[in-house]
């Protein structure tokens, strides 16, 4: 992906470097990143493993969390990416809604944060929060969607970021919105079901964003969308189950098989519509 050197978005907000209050000791670094990252996606409850069983280690620490060389391309990656979707978005309301887009803002955090949706850990993944509108993202976890995942690749973390303001897009149409208010009236597998149908039209307005990234900026190289697809599978509900060790179980599924989310992001980018994402209308998912 072709980034380096293109304008960066304004709408950054960079708790990197502050200091937080955590625990020390105990399985550290992608060790945990990797549990957490699996509970995040599979819906498991991990906060056992945060106790006095589980990782154990001093309480209370004030640690300074260091801004590496890495975390600073890492930050002016997502800028630029940011920045593409706030252009991409503008144009595609501006033509196929009739109204101003307003942008998210990306909140980089590490190790730690706060939001009004609450706590967000780095190797949880990241999440948008529509309560104050904002995504939220430690780039850690790009380094977890490669090296645990098999999910490298710039493209690979772009559409990470896409993701997520495709659900700050959702929220401007009022979708997201509609279909929170049904999930909380729902027996857990009705909302578990209403999750899929979110994320896979984040994934789907994902693909018609790559598509007119590439359009406007002419920034995909060869092998970019592969990556994007890739991990589009690596991240599928089955696919993460069954490299829990677990035998896939629908009823639980939160996010999407790989084959659902790979198909979803290559039909936006196909048919670079909003109204070519309807999951919730959509009779096969």
């Amino acid at each position: 992906m072709k980034w380096h050197g293109r304008r960066g978005s304004r709408n950054i907000e960079d708790r990197r470097g502050r200091k937080s209050v955590g625990k020390a000791g105990g399985v550290g670094g992608l060790g945990l990143v990797a549990i957490l990252v699996i509970g995040y996606f599979l819906g498991i409850d991990v906060s056992p493993l945060l106790q006095n069983g589980g990782l154990s280690g001093s309480q209370g620490q004030s640690v300074s969390q260091e801004i590496t060389p890495a975390d600073r391309e890492a930050g002016q990656f997502v800028s630029v990416v940011l920045a593409d979707t706030e252009e991409v978005w503008a144009e595609i309301f501006r033509e196929q809604v009739g109204k101003p887009y307003n942008p998210a803002t990306l909140v980089l955090f590490k190790g730690a944060t706060q939001s009004p949706c609450g706590g967000a850990s780095g190797a949880s993944g990241p999440f948008y929060c529509p309560a104050d509108r904002k995504a939220y993202l430690d780039t850690d976890f790009f380094v977890t969607l490669e090296r645990r995942m098999g999910a490298g690749g710039d493209f690979a973390a772009a559409y990470v970021v896409a993701h997520e303001i495709a659900h700050h897009v959702q929220n401007e149409l009022g979708i997201l919105m509609q279909a929170n208010r049904i999930r909380q009236q729902s027996s857990q597998a009705e909302s578990n079901a209403i999750s899929v149908r979110i994320e896979l039209q984040a994934d789907c307005y994902s693909g018609i964003w790559a598509r007119y990234a590439q359009a406007r900026f002419g920034s995909l190289e060869q092998g970019d969308l592969a990556e994007a697809v890739n991990a589009a599978k690596q991240i599928g509900d089955d696919t993460l189950q069954r490299n829990a060790g677990r035998r896939p179980n629908p009823h639980t599924f939160t996010h999407g098989t790989s084959e659902q989310r790979q198909r979803w992001f290559a039909t936006g980018y196909e048919n670079p519509r909003i109204e070519s994402c309807d999951t919730f209308g959509a009779r096969r998912l």
